[in-house]
């Protein structure tokens, strides 16, 4: 099976900032409970907003991969969702960050 598809950097694109997501989200808030860090002095959004920002920046890592092995079909695939995740993202936070 050729893994240099479209549909490869589609899949990839979709799952791995909903992963990463939650990992994040995980990691975050086991620190905040062991009292490692804490959301004092930012806004109320701080947290959610920069998680779902880290998390859409996880596409760079297969971004990266498709790159060295010059599987460029498998980085269309991944531009789109990331677009999509980043249009969201600003959709979202439009009123946090303005």
């Amino acid at each position: 099976m050729e893994k240099d598809k479209i549909i490869v950097g589609l899949i990839l694109g979709l799952i791995l900032p909903v992963v990463g997501y939650a990992i994040l989200l995980e990691i975050y808030d086991l620190l905040s409970s062991s009292g490692v860090i804490s959301d004092e002095g930012f806004s109320q959004t701080f947290r959610k907003r920069t998680i779902a920002l880290l998390a859409v920046c996880f596409n760079l890592i297969p971004f990266s991969f498709f790159n060295k092995k010059r599987m460029y079909n498998g980085m269309r695939g991944l531009v789109f969702p990331t677009v999509l995740f980043v249009t969201i993202w600003l959709f979202y936070f439009r009123k946090s960050i303005l």
